[in-house]
């Protein structure tokens, strides 16, 4: 490749200085505006010439990705003296795209621009040269949320056709086919709702926002291939030009190569149930149709017959033949005459064996009752929601079993297969990790101790019922190995001081923490282990606890049985919480996770101490008892402290910011 490498710098360094001789020759019939437009084409140009030539190929990708966008605003507002104008950059651009491509640079397909003649109703365009296909620019469809239009030298950064894409190639095994970390991205709406940890995109602000965060640090994506600086660059323009949606429903798939959705009927709702069904969609028919559809219709690269079936909403839908299901008429839903064989091929195919006659009344009999759902939401993935459902009805024993698997398979992620890993049990704790068989039982000690103040703020059961199932907690020797952890099963990176945290998505509950096999100083792990064991407990009293205050709650008592503090670490508290309070406008954007996850739990940490201490604690711990008996948090709140969760937020707010 070293002739080619040789040829290509000729090339463009050719490029570059014939470039600096054209800038100058711009046509007179062009006011200085445009003139303007075109000059920044070519300095572009020159740009990426010689960044070629140092070996630079990230840049010079960049200058030409910026080339290829003047040119198009140059194109558009100068017309055709424009398009005559930069034809010899035209030219330049394309060999250029080419060259960069030879030396694996990804970059947007180029097209030259098209002209509108005002005059005509015939669209021209300049065809002196071949070029590789590229989008037009976009206009934005119709939306919830329109996108604004471009000013002068501002670019239009679509969505659904420039940002999906980059999503799809390189998150979509993790988080659009899967839901790694807890975070899913397989719509706009899930996306721009983020993880459990919180929002991970902020319009207008590319440094609050993690997606770009955990991109240029290199801890994502993994097993999609790196994010090119021109796809990171296009990221970030569009975060920066407000994080429009320029799509037509904010809930559909973004997965590239989906068959066109069939026509969405207006006249299907989601029923919710009731409670006196004799069928459960979550626990009952959810499990049969990942079992049977997966591959064709769930989780699929290519859906069969535009029948998408990762959410409820979308088994409402149907396909490119209409609706499959017709609430209280199993007979005359497609669903079920495609599973009984009764119209064209039976289903499932692929040599899958047909579903038992069982399992067929089982759905029928749901969709006669009115084909109802009892999941969390019509747009929850409909594999975890049976997850769930599994996990709601499983003993603790059924639960510890399970979770024992989920850890041998997260150490599997984060260790060689010739590392020893060992195990200990205890009665709360299965503790695993890559140190001696001696510090687990250390800290499976020291957890235990530590469940006394535990259960000073969260009552519960005994054993492996208090966190229904044994928890799980890793120890790491060294904190590489503690980050490795989160990067590779949470999918996130951690702040940089933490030596422990802690996890529950429904299932999988466990501490991973830092404890080196020289730690002496048992007081070191207890207070490693203090406050996510509290967070953990208070975390898995109800699935859909907020995160703000189960790790507020974790905070809190940490902070009221911790060692005194000193002047200056108080002082710096106050100082870290004013300026996460100036950050917040108010209680909702909170709430909602909108604010960084350290501010978010900084902040939740001082309310929830309000919670707990004398005035009101009486409430939180009626709070606590009503999520263990299977009440909301929603419903439990305002029936512990007579009001909603945002108002006392709000008048929490208020408060602080009035003294």
């Amino acid at each position: 490749m070293r002739w080619l490498c040789f040829y290509s710098a000729i090339t463009l360094t050719f490029l570059m200085a014939t470039v600096r001789f054209d800038s100058h020759l711009v046509a007179a019939e062009l006011s200085p505006e445009h003139s303007r437009l075109v000059k920044e084409v070519n300095d572009a140009i020159v740009a990426a010439g010689k960044s070629y030539a140092s070996g630079n190929y990230d840049a010079s990708g960049e200058q030409i990705e910026k080339a290829m966008q003047r040119l198009t605003v140059a194109v558009s507002k100068g017309g055709q003296e424009a398009l005559t104008e930069l034809g010899p950059a035209i030219q330049r651009i394309e060999k250029a795209h080419t060259l960069l491509q030879f030396e694996g640079i990804s970059l947007t397909p180029f097209r030259i621009p098209k002209l509108t003649d005002s005059k005509s109703d015939s669209t021209k365009s300049m065809e002196p040269v071949p070029a590789v296909p590229k989008p037009q620019p976009v206009t934005p469809d119709p939306s919830p949320k329109p996108a604004p239009t471009p000013g002068d030298g501002e670019m239009m950064i679509s969505f659904k056709d420039e940002v999906a894409p980059i999503l799809v190639q390189r998150c979509g095994q993790c988080h659009i086919r899967d839901t790694k970390g807890g975070f899913n991205t397989a719509t706009f709406a899930a996306l721009m709702k983020g993880p459990p940890e919180g929002v991970v995109i902020f319009a207008g602000d590319t440094i609050g926002s993690r997606l770009i965060e955990t991109i240029e640090t290199g801890d994502m994506p993994r097993g999609g291939g790196r994010v090119t600086p021109a796809e990171l660059k296009t990221l970030k323009d569009w975060i920066n030009s407000g994080a429009k949606f320029d799509g037509d429903d904010p809930e559909a798939p973004i997965g590239g190569g989906a068959a066109p959705a069939a026509p969405v009927n207006m006249n299907l709702e989601v029923r919710r149930a009731t409670g006196s069904e004799t069928v459960s969609f979550a626990a009952d028919v959810a499990p049969l149709l990942v079992d049977n559809c997966n591959g064709c219709h769930l989780d699929a690269m290519q859906v069969r017959g535009g029948l998408r079936l990762d959410t409820f909403a979308q088994l409402l839908q149907g396909g490119d033949s209409g609706t499959i299901i017709v609430p209280g008429k199993s007979a005359d839903s497609l669903l079920i005459q495609k599973l009984k064989g009764m119209v064209g091929q039976r289903m499932p195919s692929g040599g899958r064996p047909a579903l038992s006659d069982e399992s067929i009344q089982l759905i029928s009999t749901w969709i006669d009752e009115g084909a109802t759902l009892d999941g969390d939401s019509p747009t929850q993935p409909i594999r975890v929601m049976s997850q769930l459902a599994w996990a709601a009805s499983a003993s603790p024993e059924e639960m510890s079993e399970h979770r024992a698997g989920l850890t041998a398979e997260h150490l599997q992620l984060v260790t060689a297969s010739s590392t020893q890993v060992a195990k200990v049990e205890t009665e709360h704790f299965l503790v695993s990790g890559t140190v001696s068989e001696g510090t687990l039982e250390l800290v499976g000690k020291l957890a235990e101790s530590q469940m006394k103040k535990v259960r000073t703020v969260v009552k519960g059961g005994t054993g492996e019922a208090f966190f229904k199932g044994r928890a799980s907690i890793f120890v790491f020797p060294k904190r590489y190995e503690y980050s490795e952890f989160a990067k590779m099963v949470e999918r996130r990176s951690i702040p940089s001081d933490w030596t422990s945290h802690w996890s529950f998505d429904g299932i999988d509950a466990y501490l991973s923490v830092v404890c080196s096999e020289q730690e002496e100083d048992e007081n070191v792990i207890e207070s490693r282990l203090a406050s996510p064991l509290v967070s953990l407990a208070v975390a898995t009293r109800r699935r859909g606890v907020p995160r703000w205050f189960a790790e507020g709650a974790g905070l809190a008592s940490s902070s009221q049985n911790g060692a005194k503090r000193d002047r200056d670490e108080v002082r710096q508290q106050q100082v870290e919480l004013s300026t996460a309070l100036s950050t917040m406008e108010n209680a909702k954007q909170f709430l909602d996770g909108k604010l960084s996850p350290e501010h978010t739990d900084l902040i939740g940490g001082m309310i929830v101490s309000t919670m707990m201490d004398r005035t009101h604690r009486r409430n939180f711990d009626a709070l606590i008892r009503l999520l263990g008996n299977g009440q909301s948090f929603d419903q439990a709140f305002p029936a512990s402290f007579g009001v909603r969760p945002e108002d006392f937020v709000k008048n929490w707010i208020t408060w602080v910011r009035g003294s």
